[in-house]
């Protein structure tokens, strides 16, 4: 089992008849999926997702992959593969198209209306190319055969690419859920094809690898969502995401069954659900939907409403329920919300907060914890086992997981042949070389976060970010003195200024002689430079702090010469 080392240079030149695979994301986290292909110099992009910000990330609305390894060739990429439409695999490409766009963009028909619903607010217009299971076409050197496979959202595509080097599958995410709603199964007897031909290296989903057996199907919620809606005798807010158009079909079939209007809630709900119903993909009963601007008018036992917010964003429209801000809807007692998902890696206590919240105001709050009110879109351990058995795979590496995941799946890879040496476990920017049907580790390519800040794009570094925990957990400190510019004697202060360290007038009294002897000491010794005073300033606010109040504040002095 290969896997990647700190000491990994840059990867040599890639043999003529190699193909190279370079992960710019997903890779040891769960969300921006973006996957580089390169044969013949040539590129192949599978994915372009975004990563949602954690607790230790304050101010950043996105984390995107990191382009740079693509920055001098994006006349070299021959196009953009979407597997399908959630926003860890589409949610990057409007800052893609920014490099290059006139980029083709190719997916399904669902995976493209999506996007483009998306583009529309960065003003973009894609150069689309819509696929479909079934169909095979080339993008320069790279051959792509694309199959149907079983999502939580609908027209997701695996994706086989065949180059000179041998033949690659990419699985997208998937599962095999045997009663779909929509009756779109994943195509076992493709990929069992694709087997018999021969696959040189399987790229295969990870999400579920720690879960044995084999997934519940989606048709199992809808009676649980029944029995909710008939037990329920005020409002029902239903939390999903956006793009979880089985869901939110479950929940108009409900609503329509017990004689409840629908109205969705958030602009992304409502955006992406009349895309599906455009398209055809959601049905929606005669009668049942209504405008939000309607909502107050219909009695709390005949309303649903679909919204945004079941993994905490905060900024959500649930998220604003739960805080009493949102400006139409006031959780009451009584009412009964679901969130109908599960909890993202590191959402957790965002999604916690937010049922707190609600609870506090007296709704019954459902979650996967206490009812099935969710099916994951991902194959646990059984059916990822199954997907190797069929494909037979000379070479495999998991993507689309943490490294816990990654290890569960390397173990049932190895319980069903795959030899141990051609499991290739890898980090994003490791760069993957399938050379002669073996897949090695090669070296890497330079490969961080790029944080997304409003309008603000790759500026924001860790070291922002470190500043803004230290801001938050300890608050800050400014110490402005004055002194002369040709002797360094202070002629004016120290002035004290602190903001979130204590709220207690003259809390910071017993600094002021420390920072006087300190400077006092510095004019003795001919030390004038602002600069060095500054870090003298701040060395001995920071010990004086630390010793009387066990805090580790930002300090900021300026030494002003006059």
């Amino acid at each position: 089992m290969s896997h990647p080392h700190p000491e990994l240079g840059p990867p040599p030149p890639l043999p003529r008849q190699g193909l190279r695979i370079v992960a710019l994301g997903g890779l040891g986290e769960i969300g921006r999926n973006m996957t580089v292909f390169e044969y013949a110099g040539r590129l192949l992009i599978v994915d372009c997702g975004v990563l949602f910000p954690e607790d230790g990330q304050p101010g950043v609305d996105l984390i995107l992959p990191d382009f740079s390894y693509l920055r001098n060739r994006w006349r070299d990429v021959e196009a953009l593969v979407l597997t399908h439409g959630h926003e860890d695999h589409i949610g990057a490409v409007p800052f893609l198209l920014r490099e290059r766009a006139d980029l083709p963009v190719v997916g399904s028909r669902l995976t493209l209306a999506l996007l483009e619903g998306k583009l529309a607010e960065h003003r973009i217009r894609p150069n689309g190319s819509v696929v479909a299971e079934g169909q095979r076409h080339s993008f320069g050197p790279f051959d792509c055969e694309f199959l149907s496979v079983n999502h939580s959202i609908p027209d997701a595509l695996a994706v086989a690419i065949r180059t000179g080097a041998g033949l690659v599958v990419h699985t997208g995410d998937f599962k095999m859920d045997q009663l779909p709603l929509d009756g779109r199964l994943t195509d076992l007897a493709g990929f069992a094809r694709l087997g018999a031909e021969g696959i040189d290296l399987l790229l295969s989903d990870s999400t579920n690898a720690e879960v044995p057996g084999f997934v519940t199907s989606e048709r199992e919620i809808g009676g649980v969502l029944n029995r909710l809606f008939a037990s329920s005798r005020q409002r029902i807010i239903v939390a999903c995401f956006a793009s979880h158009v089985h869901r939110v079909q479950q929940v108009l079939d409900a609503a329509a069954a017990h004689d409840r209007h629908v109205a969705f809630v958030g602009r992304s709900m409502v955006r992406n659900m009349g895309i599906a119903r455009d398209l055809g993909y959601l049905r929606m009963p005669a009668g049942v939907m209504v405008d939000m601007k309607a909502v107050d008018d219909l009695p709390a036992n005949r309303l649903v409403l679909v919204s945004t917010g079941s993994q905490g964003e905060p900024m959500s429209a649930l998220a604003r329920m739960a805080n009493r801000d949102h400006h139409q809807i006031r959780i009451a007692a009584g009412d009964t919300v679901v969130l109908a998902s599960s909890m993202v890696p590191g959402n957790e206590n965002a999604v916690y907060r937010v049922i707190n919240g609600l609870a506090r105001w007296g709704a019954t709050v459902v979650h996967k914890g206490v009812a099935m009110v969710h099916v994951s879109g991902h194959a646990p351990a059984g059916e990822l086992l199954l997907m190797l058995n069929v494909t037979r795979p000379s070479n495999l590496l998991p993507v689309h997981g943490e490294w816990r995941h990654f290890r569960a799946h390397a173990a049932i890879a190895e319980a069903s042949g795959v030899p141990r040496e051609r499991i290739v476990l890898a980090d994003d920017g490791v760069v993957v070389d399938l050379l002669d049907g073996v897949a090695t580790v090669s070296g890497k390519v330079p490969c961080g976060y790029v944080y997304v800040d409003g309008l603000v794009v790759g500026d924001i570094s860790e070291t922002s970010l470190k500043d803004r925990r230290i801001l938050g957990e300890g608050g800050f400190v400014t110490v402005v003195v004055l002194v002369d510019a040709s002797t360094g004697a202070v002629t004016s202060g120290p002035h004290i200024t602190t903001r979130g360290v204590s709220d207690e007038p003259g809390a910071f009294d017993g600094v002021v002689p420390y920072i006087e002897k300190a400077l006092e000491g510095a004019a003795a010794e001919g030390v004038s430079e602002p600069q060095q005073l500054q870090q003298l300033v701040r060395r001995t606010v920071g010990r004086w702090v630390n010793d009387t109040y066990r805090r580790r504040p930002m300090i900021i002095p300026v030494v002003v010469e006059v």
